[in-house]
């Protein structure tokens, strides 16, 4: 192996290690909750800001590869929310502006609204139905410790990834899904 694989072999070791660092068993306690919140839900919108945007761009199309009506903010399919509706927003700084926006008119429509956030005590918005802690740095914090190998947020957004994954395998089981019925619902435009 030459010095350079080994020292990105090593930089990838030490990304795995920080990013399973963030979980805890308490972390995956709330997803039990979001599953039956997902599952009921006549529609689901979903937001986030630039890579935690992405995120959530990727766990809607896995609650739509769920059989849920799932749709990401900006698109140009997205319907209005309202009473038995979900907005789900990720705020890991624990405010954005946008997201605050959001949040204002999808309570004041009646619909419900769950934000996944690295900083609880940093939100600024206040009565969501449910706050989802993922106690990882993010660029809020990211300037505190020079120990961390993944820059700015990428801590946060790579343990949201994970973290989707296990709330779409638990949303799975909860809905009776396998992973075929699951796999005729994605694309064949690709």
């Amino acid at each position: 192996m030459s010095k350079d694989e080994s020292s990105s072999h090593e930089l990838m070791r030490k990304a795995l290690l920080e990013v399973e660092g963030v979980f805890t068993p308490s972390t995956f306690i709330p997803i039990e909750q979001l599953c039956k919140k997902l599952s009921s839900s006549k529609t689901i919108v979903s937001y986030g800001v630039g890579r935690e945007g992405l995120m959530m761009k990727s766990l809607t199309m896995r609650l739509m590869h769920s059989g849920l009506h799932a749709y990401f903010v900006g698109d140009m399919n997205v319907p209005p929310v309202g009473p038995g509706d979900l907005l789900l927003v990720s705020a890991g700084p624990g405010n954005f502006s946008t997201v605050n926006a959001l949040i204002d008119v999808a309570k004041n429509a009646g619909a419900s609204v769950s934000i996944f956030t690295a900083q609880p005590d940093l939100l600024t918005k206040k009565g969501f139905d449910q706050v989802i802690h993922i106690p990882a740095r993010t660029m809020a914090d990211d300037k505190k410790a020079n120990d961390f190998v993944l820059p700015m947020g990428s801590l946060y957004e790579a343990a949201l990834f994970l973290y989707f994954e296990i709330i779409i395998l638990k949303l799975r089981d909860h809905l009776g899904e396998t992973a075929d019925s699951m796999r005729n619902r994605h694309t064949n435009l690709e």
